[in-house]
């Protein structure tokens, strides 16, 4: 299974050095960090028209048969048993102390010809060891997991819908979170409206045999540059969204994490997952941390690591996630406080190299979301 997703991160390897990339270590595989216009000039290009990345160091398994949403159901929060065919949603997987073992895509992709029901489950890349087993778990008379030879490319930016409508015109039609088949220059695809930029976008899994084709066909629009994941980091900080193995851990619940909306109203009452009972206590008494959005005075950011202070010198809390923001020309960060230290406008203070930088708790996300939703 690992050498078949070494294979298809490589397939694209030489068109991406071809491009200029600076190749580096990501997750295990080795995915291009910028080009040589560099991370400002892809952040800023994103924002304000269309870029394209390579997520195909992503994990993507496709679970196919009847009763396929009770099954997720037993392993996550998420009410999928009332996700229709057609969409997605964002959900967790959970160990039985409520902690996140990862946070992860479910579409629910419709019936086939053979009237088998196909659900798409998109992991993060580091936690492929983790989850894929956890899925096949699923497996048995009613369910057969499998592991698709597919890439996955992510077209994020305020043009995206127009780009991908001029390939292919259904995609206009398209809302946020939409999940279903298109045909780009002749590939069969399957596409959802999402992203992990805070932009419009689209995420285009395709068949890894044309992988190279479809990249070079979507970067000919005028509208499209090329994008590392070193962007791709600092447009989801500013979007707010967790990084896990930074801001969410397997120790890390999802209230803790600022992520109560990924529990179903349904399973808040019926419970059922793994860690229900951890996960419902702390959505009624409030857990003892919450994830935060911080900004610090001057220029210097704070880094993953840095501890955060009251302002009488007390340690209340840690930096998960820091950078500077090309969007609002300052630096932000995000990380964990106790929950008394959470309220937006709470004064801070953050130890950056040696010494005491103001700051203060914001709320997330630094800058607007402005997924298409119709």
């Amino acid at each position: 299974m690992d050498d078949l997703h070494q294979c298809q991160c490589l397939v694209l390897d030489g068109l991406h050095r071809s491009l200029g990339a600076r190749m580096g270590p990501f997750s295990g595989y080795t995915m291009p960090l910028h080009y040589e216009q560099g991370i400002l000039a892809e952040h800023l290009h994103c924002r304000r028209s269309a870029a394209l990345f390579d997520v195909s160091h992503m994990g993507q398994a496709v679970l196919s048969g009847r009763n396929i949403a009770e099954a997720l159901e037993t392993i996550c929060p998420g009410s999928l048993k009332e996700l229709k065919p057609g969409r997605q949603r964002y959900t967790l997987v959970l160990n039985d102390r409520g902690g996140i073992l990862d946070d992860i895509m479910v579409a629910n992709m419709g019936a086939g010809g053979d009237g088998q029901h196909r659900w798409l489950c998109v992991t993060n890349a580091g936690n492929k060891q983790i989850i894929f087993p956890i899925l096949e778990s699923l497996a048995g008379p009613d369910i057969r997991v499998t592991f698709p030879d597919r890439i996955l490319l992510a077209l994020q930016g305020p043009r995206a819908g127009r780009v991908l409508s001029h390939f292919a015109p259904a995609a206009a039609s398209m809302v946020f979170m939409d999940a279903g088949p298109l045909t780009l220059d002749g590939i069969p695809c399957f596409v959802t409206r999402s992203g992990y930029t805070g932009e419009d976008g689209f995420e285009i899994s395709a068949p890894t045999s044309h992988a190279e084709r479809l990249m070079r066909h979507l970067l000919e629009h005028p509208d499209v540059n090329i994008a590392g994941l070193g962007a791709r980091d600092t447009l989801r900080l500013e979007a707010g969204l967790p990084l896990h193995g930074a801001d969410i851990t397997p120790d890390t619940t999802p209230v803790e994490a600022d992520l109560t909306f990924a529990i179903g109203k349904r399973r808040r009452s019926n419970g059922g997952f793994p860690g229900a009972d951890i996960i419902l206590s702390q959505i009624q008494d409030r857990p003892p941390r919450l994830r935060v959005g911080i900004l610090p005075e001057g220029r210097a950011p704070a880094r993953a690591g840095t501890v955060i202070q009251a302002p009488d010198g007390t340690p209340v809390g840690t930096i998960t996630s820091g950078s500077f923001s090309p969007t609002l020309e300052r630096p932000i960060a995000m990380g964990y406080v106790d929950t008394a230290f959470s309220k937006p406008g709470t004064n801070l203070n953050l130890l950056i190299r040696g010494r005491t930088v103001q700051a203060h708790a914001v709320k997330l996300p630094f800058v607007a979301h402005r997924y298409h939703r119709g």
